[in-house]
Order: C-alpha cells, then structure tokens, then sequence
C-alpha cells in the first residue's frame, strides 16, 4: 500500500511488512529509551532508606518525579539532581539496570501486555 502527500505530491511507501516495521519501532525505542533510575533518601547511618524520586536520563537532560507526585524536576545532567536534592537530606542514585531483582515479579505485577 502507498501513501501520497496531497500537499507535497510525494508518495510514501511503508517500510516492509508490519513485522519488519514493528522490529524496526522496536530496535529505535531501545536505542532511544531513557536510563532509569531513583533517587533514595538515606536516614542515618545506613539505618534507613526509601525512594524520594524516579528518574530518567536522556541523551542531554534528566527529568525526575516525586513519589508523592507534589515534584518534578528537569536538570541538565544526574548529578545536578542529585545534588539539587541532597542540599537538605543524604540521597543515593541508584541506577535501575544496575540492580539484579530480590525476587521474581508475580503475575500481578508483570507489565500489561500490548
């Protein structure tokens, strides 16, 4: 099937099937995809911790979310958020691709699938 552009006359034709454009979509949202991480609180001496923001990092700015939902954030780079936020309270960056799980998900937690 073809498209055509009724304002610059160009025709469009599709880029291979659907499943090699649906690998082609896949291959760009993992190139493209944002590091996760959080940004955790520390209490004391190791005593205790919790997540105060999520994160994600893209090529050339970070934006972060409250837990609360009551912050958001835009910063130039991870460690001026980290560094916005520890001006007060001890925070840790923990980057999510870095953590193994502590137990396997269960079927209610796993991902709603497409």
């Amino acid at each position: 099937m073809t498209t055509s552009n009724a304002a610059t006359g160009i025709v469009e034709l599709p880029l291979g099937t659907e499943e090699e454009f649906a690998q082609l979509v896949a291959e760009l949202v993992t190139d493209e995809a944002p590091r996760l991480f959080a940004l955790v609180e520390e209490h004391g001496e190791r005593v205790d911790g919790w997540i105060l923001a999520w994160g994600m990092a893209f090529e050339d700015h970070v934006e972060i979310v409250g837990v609360d939902g009551g912050m958001r954030g835009s910063f130039p780079s991870v460690q001026r958020a980290r560094w916005a936020l520890s001006r007060r309270v001890k925070v840790r960056l923990v980057w999510v691709d870095t953590v193994a799980p502590l137990r396997p998900r269960s079927p209610s937690e796993s991902a709603p699938e497409a």
